[in-house]
């Protein structure tokens, strides 16, 4: 088939100016409000907020295709090609609609955090990809079994709760498989962890392995237990991987792009900090301000996630205002706070939250006890109408 014809014809075509659409209009706003200003894994990382959705409109669209080739009767007869070669084409549209509406994201994101030269995070964004992937290829499998009616949104509904909800599930490690960790990344002391990124990778691969499989040969009972044999170890090996993660996939920043000058105070900045001139200037007299009134302050600030010994945290902006600087000179000289105490009234609204808490056990809660004035008969709250 011809290329013209193949976008001519696909679903992909008409679905892709609503999911453009969509990603702009309805998701817009969240693509762009938590984004830290100049720093690319943080607009990379925002960017897959949109990722449930996009997926969600791959595999709908590739479930309608599927239906369409089974319904032509297209693999009944004795084709020249492999199911497979038929079948790639076919996906073609669907997979380039999720790639224009990951960029359509990232690109929104980019825009509000102003980053300046450089590059998307590359590991993050090939993750998103596959992710579209492997949604595309999984749907496409369920529309070869009923009609495009039900496949359709059959796949869109399926894809978008396992892809979007285990983000909201107590077990943190579910939610790194399909790369739903990733939107909270990162902060400007903070880059992804490795970890994230080889988990999604190990389950979208495997999971496009076995679909590609049972594609290529169909009923064949061999090719379903591979696949399905391709799906759980790809499984437990993102999960083991993905283990020990929290809910935010990140790790501290590697404290070589710090960039330090002066001496007493030595203030140590990122290079993504705007004016960093104006920063050294203010957090000098903000410094010599606190020790005239007799409050000690370490002889280094550094905007490091984890400041070193006999160093203190500054905790300003990417593009900090000059009110930000007193105060940030100041946050990292007070104490840290202690841990929440593990109470029942603390524990109680949220288990699950206390379940992820590491040396957390909920006190036992022993049952409510009647008393001596409640054992007969209560009065009415209301009078009785006589």
């Amino acid at each position: 088939m011809l290329l013209r014809t193949t976008l001519r014809s696909s679903s992909a075509t008409y679905v892709l100016p609503f999911l453009l659409g969509f990603v702009v209009v309805a998701l817009g706003d969240d693509l762009s409000a938590w984004v830290t200003p100049h720093y690319w894994p943080s607009a990379t990382g925002s960017a897959t907020f949109a990722l449930p959705f996009v997926s969600a409109a791959c595999a709908a669209s590739a479930a309608w295709e599927a239906a369409r080739l089974h319904r032509g009767g297209v693999f009944d007869h004795a084709p020249v090609r492999s199911p497979l070669a038929i079948t790639l084409p076919v996906l073609l549209p669907v997979t380039v609609m999720g790639f224009l509406g990951m960029g359509t994201a990232l690109l929104l994101a980019a825009s509000a955090t102003d980053p300046g030269f450089g590059m998307p995070h590359l590991g993050i964004l090939l993750i998103a990809l596959a992710v579209v992937a492997a949604n595309t290829l999984a749907g496409y499998l369920l529309g070869r079994h009923m009609s495009g009616v039900l496949a359709a949104p059959l796949a869109l509904i399926a894809s978008f709760f396992l892809n979007a909800y285990p983000s909201a599930w107590s077990i943190n490690w579910l939610r790194h498989l399909v790369g739903g960790g990733l939107d909270s990344c990162c902060s400007i002391d903070t880059m992804v962890d490795s970890r994230a990124l080889w988990s999604a990778a190990v389950f979208t691969a495997a999971v496009s392995l076995a679909a590609g499989l049972i594609i290529q040969r169909r009923d064949q009972v061999r090719a379903r237990v591979i696949a399905v044999a391709l799906v759980v170890s790809g499984f437990g090996c993102a999960a083991y991987i993905a283990r020990d993660l929290g809910p935010e996939p990140v790790e501290a920043r590697q404290t070589g792009a710090l960039i330090c000058e002066g001496q007493q105070p030595r203030i140590c900045l990122w290079p993504e900090v705007d004016n960093r001139p104006l920063v050294q200037r203010e957090t000098t007299k903000a410094v010599e301000r606190l020790r005239k009134a007799g409050i000690s302050v370490p002889d280094t600030l550094t905007m490091a996630q984890k400041p070193p010994a006999g160093a203190a945290k500054l905790g300003i902006p990417t593009n900090p205002r000059l009110a930000h600087i007193p105060s940030g000179v100041v946050s990292g000289l007070l104490p840290e706070p202690p841990p929440a105490p593990c109470t029942a009234s603390r524990i109680r609204p949220s288990k699950p939250l206390a379940r992820s808490r590491p040396g957390c056990t909920p006190p036992p809660v022993s049952p409510p006890t009647a008393s001596p004035a409640d054992s007969g008969p209560r009065k009415p709250a209301w009078p009785r109408p006589s």
